[in-house]
């Protein structure tokens, strides 16, 4: 691939007005799925709604400022980004410093806002691989000469594992895993690291009893229907409530309290309950049209970087939206991620759509 040295064509519509559909479907839905919940916490019913228009807002200002700042200096600013981000996974786990919710502290309070620094190690490491990789092209075919980006993927991986959040911390080694793939290394070197993976995702399953209770209440919810299985079984009501057509936009029942973080991990169980069979099938559709223009970004891309680059960026989102709808869905086990674009939520949307400003970007630049 050749490399140019300036942008040739417009930018991906489609790659663009897909996310501005999939940002104006999770506008709406989360005014939906918490309007009632704002209202009690908050006695503001517009509460999440105004914080997520927001966020939206300020998320498609970093889409257009990426949409237009060359690729190429990601490449120059790739390890002191990565040691940015790794600074702030280990200040996030400090006392007094990281921010602990739900038993969980993956937050870092600045004032009226949070920030989540695992947002910006996803970004730093496909960055950081996209850069490593290309330089060291050869590479990937021996184990050996990329064990020190194996290490720097499982330190973050492992801090992440502390806050705790496993499915950050499966979405982010399986980012690095496909753009191995992409870069060329061989299958029996991956189906080694995959196989190492897996057993380190079932000791960590195993080692933490909430996690096993959650593997467990996967596979059969019902045993224990008021505590580990509670959430998925409600989540499973709401969608099979929805039907065909849906009950309506506004009028699902599961959100009043019934189905917990319905504005967050559980939204895609309310588009199921107000706009159906055809609502929920319409955003997948859209994710799968999102993939589709990032891959072919990657494929058309005019150098290694750009296109390892462009790969890890889509890989990410398309991972974590699997494991959401597939933790809804109940297909997988929950695991407390949110679907991109569409959840509520701050450094999650912002940095989702920052990165889609990178992808766009590289798309002025591909071969075709």
């Amino acid at each position: 691939m050749r490399s140019r040295s300036k942008a040739s064509r417009p930018p991906d519509f489609i790659l663009f007005l897909t996310v501005l559909l999939l940002l104006s479907i999770g506008v709406v839905m989360v005014f939906s799925a918490s309007e009632y919940y704002a209202l009690v916490r908050y006695n503001d019913a517009f509460y999440f709604f105004k914080r997520q228009f927001l966020y939206a807002a300020l998320g498609l200002g970093g889409m257009f400022f990426f949409l237009n700042y060359d690729y190429r200096n990601f490449k120059h600013l790739a390890t002191p980004l990565l040691c940015l981000a790794l600074s702030f996974l280990v200040l996030v786990l400090l006392p007094g410093v990281g921010h602990t919710s739900h038993g969980a502290q993956r937050w870092i309070n600045l004032g009226p806002v949070t920030f989540q620094p695992s947002e910006v190690v996803k970004f730093g490491v496909v960055v950081f691989t996209a850069s490593w990789l290309s330089q060291r092209q050869g590479a990937v075919r021996r184990l050996r000469e990329i064990i020190p980006l194996l290490g720097i993927t499982c330190l973050a991986a492992v801090l992440i594992l502390l806050q705790p959040h496993l499915g950050t911390a499966v979405a982010l080694t399986g980012t690095v895993f496909i753009m191995l793939f992409c870069a060329g290394m061989p299958l029996t070197t991956l189906s080694f690291l995959g196989v190492g993976g897996l057993a380190a995702v079932g000791a960590a399953v195993c080692l933490e009893p909430y996690r096993l209770k959650r593997f467990l209440a996967f596979l059969n919810p019902w045993k224990d229907p008021q505590v580990s299985g509670f959430h998925i079984i409600q989540s499973l009501y709401a969608i099979g409530s929805g039907g065909l057509f849906g009950m309506g936009l506004g009028q699902g029942k599961q959100k009043f309290l019934y189905l917990p973080e319905q504005h967050t991990d559980f939204i895609f169980a309310v588009i199921a309950e107000e706009l159906g069979f055809i609502g929920a099938t319409l955003v997948i559709i859209l994710f799968l049209i999102l993939i589709w223009r990032g891959l072919r970004i990657a494929l058309y891309a005019p150098d290694t970087f750009a296109s390892l680059l462009a790969a890890g960026i889509i890989t990410g989102i398309a991972l974590q939206a699997l494991i959401n709808i597939g933790g809804v869905t109940g297909s997988l086990p929950v695991t407390g991620i949110p679907l991109p674009f569409i959840s509520s939520g701050g450094t999650a949307l912002v940095f989702t759509l920052a990165a889609v400003g990178v992808l766009l970007n590289i798309s002025r630049f591909t071969t075709r």
